[in-house]
């Protein structure tokens, strides 16, 4: 047999097995890559304010299980600051039960990690930080005002979380310098705990 021949077999018999092993991981409910499809991510998302200003903002969350021990980063990446901001707030949902303090919060210059490395803040932005007495409200005052570039920025929170599971709304705003103090609508996360 000519090699073009055998290649020609080759690609046909690759491509039956391919479509054989698609068809299996679909009626046995094992994914190709030995993944539960109930455990894969399904892409819905869910938006408490359907208005066309919604603009869903990048987070991470280390973990989302009930009453454990978590790290987020809330990014404020280059694509969601039109404008230079002067403050920052974080409103917090009031059902969100998770007791959050000023002393484990930091406002930073954070690299958003990837498959060879982790998210990590590379400067602290110096600011003061304050919490309202109902936990919903996080204001953030940098010392300088944070100038609209191509860097990202990340309120890095450590808290226990919530002994409740649901999905909570954190909605960002930002206050520009100015004659006028008015923030305005920056994005929101959405989170999940399980």
């Amino acid at each position: 047999m000519s090699n073009h021949r055998v290649k020609a077999k080759l690609g046909i018999l690759t491509k039956k097995l391919s479509a054989s092993l698609l068809i299996i991981s679909t009626f046995t409910g094992i994914g190709i890559f030995g993944t539960s499809p109930s455990i894969a991510n399904t892409g819905i998302d869910f938006i408490w304010d359907s208005s066309t200003n919604f603009k869903k903002l990048r987070y991470l969350q280390s973990s989302n299980e009930r009453n454990d021990r978590a790290t987020y980063y809330f990014f404020l990446r280059a694509r969601d600051r039109k404008t230079d901001m002067l403050k920052v707030t974080i409103k917090v949902p009031e059902y969100f039960d998770a007791d959050i303090k000023s002393k484990k919060l930091v406002f930073c210059k954070v690299k958003i990690g990837g498959y060879t490395s982790r998210t990590k803040c590379i400067e602290d932005i110096p600011s003061k930080i304050e919490v309202n007495n109902t936990q919903t409200s996080i204001d953030i005052y940098p010392e300088s005002v944070i100038p609209v570039s191509r860097d990202t920025y990340a309120l890095k929170m450590k808290i226990i979380n919530p002994r409740k599971s649901g999905m909570f709304q954190f909605h960002a705003y930002a206050q520009p310098p100015g004659d006028v103090p008015i923030s305005g609508y920056v994005g929101s996360w959405n989170i999940d705990i399980r």
